[in-house]
């Protein structure tokens, strides 16, 4: 099988490239697994400091392959379809660093959903943008109800899911779906140039930064939270005398401070 999510990587910057461009980079279950994998290399790599986020060709991402969840049974299209994309996206969303997506094509449906799991999204001019699922007597899965309601606003996503609205690049940058709009064939420029910006700033600042906006967000609340906490308690005495003293078979003397 060949491998359609590809994972670069130049300096500090990442690139994950859905690479399925006679699919209009529409998604499949192992092209499900295959992200997650490069999400958990992402994040094993210390030295990267942002992530680009794009597609293949003409399209950002289609979506879901309907053949890939047409013929399934209900209980296997929530368990082993939407459930499994959910927490793979939830796992893009996660990365320790900010992601960049570089839409430059259209994102529709599980498309959209996986821009919406990026920190900033760069739009090319010439894109279309919506969530057309129940127009095919289904509704989004992949947290297009839940994640894209909390980053754009509840009447937009009503508006794309319940009207079935497809927004232009315009559009979507006045409601605030996307943050920049430019030029045709220009928008993984404009996020090499943004992750570079992004490198350039303190990176735990950066990381912690992330965690916090995600707790305003209400997303990730528990694991953003003993992250930070761990974080915090990491760098103190008391930790390296408790690894310390457990080595030692002995009691530990803690000193009770924060240093």
């Amino acid at each position: 099988m060949s491998e359609r999510i590809s994972l670069a990587v130049e300096n500090a910057a990442a690139t994950l490239t859905v690479d399925r461009p006679d699919k209009l980079n529409a998604f499949d279950l192992d092209m499900l697994r295959e992200l997650a994998g490069a999400c958990d290399r992402i994040d094993a790599l210390l030295t990267i400091r942002a992530v680009i986020l794009t597609g293949a060709g003409k399209a950002f991402s289609a979506g879901g392959d309907i053949k890939a969840w047409g013929a399934m049974s209900p209980e296997a299209f929530g368990f082993e379809w939407v459930r499994f994309g959910h927490r793979v996206f939830d796992r893009l969303a996660g990365l320790r660093v900010p992601v960049i997506a570089a839409l430059n094509g259209h994102a529709l449906g599980g498309g959209l959903e996986l821009a919406g799991a990026a920190d900033i999204r760069i739009a090319e001019r010439h894109i279309k943008i919506g969530l057309p699922e129940t127009g095919l007597g289904m509704i989004p899965g992949w947290s297009g109800t839940q994640r894209l309601a909390r980053r754009f606003g509840t009447q937009v996503v009503r508006r794309m899911v319940l009207g079935g609205e497809t927004l232009t690049a315009e559009e979507a940058l006045s409601l605030g779906v996307v943050d920049h709009v430019v030029d045709s064939g220009a928008s993984l420029a404009f996020a090499q140039d943004y992750a570079a910006a992004i490198a350039r700033r303190g990176g735990a600042a950066v990381q912690t930064a992330k965690l916090l906006i995600a707790l305003a967000e209400g997303e990730g609340g528990g694991s953003a939270a003993e992250t930070l906490g761990s974080i915090l308690v990491g760098g103190t005495v008391d930790r390296s005398e408790g690894v310390t003293a457990f080595a030692e078979k002995r009691q530990p003397n803690f000193k009770g401070d924060w240093s």
